[in-house]
């Protein structure tokens, strides 16, 4: 017998033609991998999901009723699927710490106006507006903003006013909430009515993040390519740190990257990116913009898993980043705090001349390796990306290939249908692989690759068959520098 017949007897007598079905050479390509997102943040009371229960999201106004309008979730649900609804999208709410305290900030309205007109006040990028006439008081004033804000559901606050002085409360407790911004005014051509005035308080007070211990229990095994963080705090990034790092391992090989977003002055984010050396965390500076962290984290998480899915290796800049407000020209960082920042581990974005965000250059914050020497491995973004594809699709061409394979030396003389893989066969899998890999665009060097490559039975145990496969890794084009010599 020549032939390994899979589920074909070898003492049947009775007569017939028995034919059997085998797959594992059907797919000839190479695997395609379906991204799937998570998104953390917290829920309010109102909201129907169970809390530290990942929950399938298809849009915005499901996130709604499932974690409270107006929610860290809901808003960072509505960010994502703006900017993309194709990736499979799960949330994992989370309540209130129980020690949480509620940020708060106040607009305190002053003055009398003198001509009618309107008011434009913004509260994490959105925009709520009342008309002024020529016989309001501050606090009447004060009362149609707060009667506006309550009608828009979707903003993170709740306010009160007393005697023109506009307290507002995050809806969610904890430190996120220190971040929604407040402001009047954004768009050239809003101001004042002539004679009010609009003295702010910037949000703050608010503490505690919630733990993610259940959350992340609750995930399980399940394979999220792409996670988005509404916080920053050291905490909460050392408890992601260590899940990450361990779904990377070998054993579960279910990595992923984690997206934060954080604002600050130019030094806190630096501070904040040379506290870390994550390869799987990516964080994006958003200075200067009204739009909230939390919903900066989800949108670009989401760009880069729709632009991600489709080519890993392909560099993520001037992509837009949708649904976010840009900075004041005069909030915007130069080119050279940008280029320290991207040192620090801190991601980048530009502003184009439509006032559209757009990713600058999307790295990690991992800089150094364990022996603490400079180490630019996992510096971009694409890197982890890119490797996660190639160990999907090299284990899963394996698994499918080779399901129910016996293993021989090299030379051995076994019959040509024979369900037998060779290191010769295991080695020429590797090549023909890294060939695909090359017409995808995601390697390059062949000859370095066959030269390197290794593939042999393990020493003490017979039945296992071993690799070590070195691919060059496709570099992105991201810097152009030329010199014009010039003559007279």
């Amino acid at each position: 017998m020549s032939i390994s017949f899979n589920d074909i007897p070898t003492n049947l007598r009775v007569p017939f033609c028995y034919v059997e079905f085998d797959s594992s050479r059907a797919q000839q390509n190479a695997n395609t991998i379906a991204y799937r997102g998570l998104l953390i943040g917290q829920k309010l009371a109102a909201g129907t999901a169970v809390a530290n229960t990942p929950v399938r999201v298809t849009s915005a106004a499901q996130a709604k009723t499932l974690f409270g309008a107006g929610s860290q979730l809901a808003l960072m649900c509505a960010a994502w699927l703006e900017n993309n609804s194709v990736t499979e999208l799960y949330a994992g709410p989370l309540d209130d710490d129980d020690a949480a305290v509620a940020a708060t900030g106040t607009v305190t309205i002053g003055g009398a106006p003198t001509a009618a007109g309107t008011l434009s006040l913004y509260i994490a990028g959105q925009r709520v507006r009342v008309s002024v006439a020529t016989t309001d008081t501050p606090t009447t004033i004060a009362a149609a903003l707060v009667t506006a804000i309550t009608a828009a559901t979707d903003l993170p606050v709740t306010a009160a006013n007393v005697d023109g002085v506009i307290t507002l409360t995050a809806k969610n407790k904890g430190a996120a909430g220190n971040y929604i911004d407040v402001r009047v005014n954004y768009y050239d051509g809003e101001a004042l009515p002539t004679g009010v005035t609009a003295t702010i308080v910037a949000m703050s007070g608010g503490s505690a993040n919630p733990e993610l211990a259940d959350l992340i229990a609750a995930m399980g095994d399940t394979w999220y390519h792409v996670i988005a963080t509404a916080y920053t705090d050291a905490s909460t990034l050392a408890e992601l740190y260590t899940e990450m790092a361990d779904r990377a391992g070998p054993l579960r090989q279910i990595d992923g990257v984690v997206f934060a977003a954080a604002t600050g002055t130019h030094s806190e984010l630096g501070t904040l990116g040379d506290a870390h050396n994550d390869p799987y965390l990516s964080i994006m500076h958003c200075h200067g913009s009204p739009t909230t962290p939390f919903e900066w984290a989800a949108a670009v998480a989401s760009v880069a898993a729709y632009y991600g899915n489709i080519d890993p290796a392909r560099p993520f800049q001037t992509l837009a980043i949708d649904g976010v407000l840009a900075p004041a020209d005069a909030d915007l960082f130069t080119l050279q705090e940008n280029n320290l920042l991207l040192y620090d581990g801190i991601s980048t974005f530009s502003v184009d001349a439509n006032g559209a965000c757009r990713i600058q250059r999307l790295i990690t914050t991992y800089k150094t390796n364990a022996a603490g020497a400079d180490d630019t491995a996992y510096l971009d973004v694409n890197s982890p990306l890119t490797l996660m594809y190639l160990r999907y699709d090299f284990r899963t061409h394996i698994l499918n290939k080779y399901p129910r394979h016996k293993l021989a030396n090299d030379g051995t003389r076994y019959g040509a249908g024979q369900a037998v893989i060779t290191p010769k066969v295991g080695k020429a899998e590797a090549i023909a692989k890294f060939r695909q890999w090359e017409e995808l665009g995601l390697v390059e060097d062949v000859d370095q690759f066959k030269a390197d490559l290794i593939c042999e039975r393990n020493a003490t145990d017979p039945n296992r068959l071993d690799w070590m496969l070195p691919p060059n890794l496709v570099n992105q084009f991201r810097v152009a520098a030329a010199q014009i010599g010039f003559l007279l």
